[in-house]
């Protein structure tokens, strides 16, 4: 299951797994685009091993790279809550 975490001002849409066995956790960032249909890339923490990245630029990688790391201590707390909403209790 994958779980909400952000959605950016261009429409990006940033959703994490919940914690594997293993200790992993998934994150994964989609953002519209009119040409290529969707952008894309991968995470998995705590490693911060990046896969299947598409469509985005050098640029746009670097600063999602620090958003992830910047996060990563709440997206694993969620991970371990079944997401955002149920560990804020909504």
């Amino acid at each position: 299951m994958m779980y909400p975490y952000m959605t950016l001002g261009d429409d990006t849409e940033i959703t994490h797994s919940e914690m594997k066995p293993d200790g992993r956790v998934k994150v994964y960032i989609e953002t519209p685009d009119l040409k290529d249909g969707f952008h894309h890339a991968t995470c998995y923490l705590p490693d911060y091993s990046w896969e299947n990245i598409y469509g985005y630029s050098e640029k746009e990688m670097a600063y999602y790279r620090k958003l992830i790391g910047d996060n990563a201590h709440l997206i694993l707390e969620f991970s371990m809550r079944g997401g955002f909403a149920n560990a804020a209790n909504f």
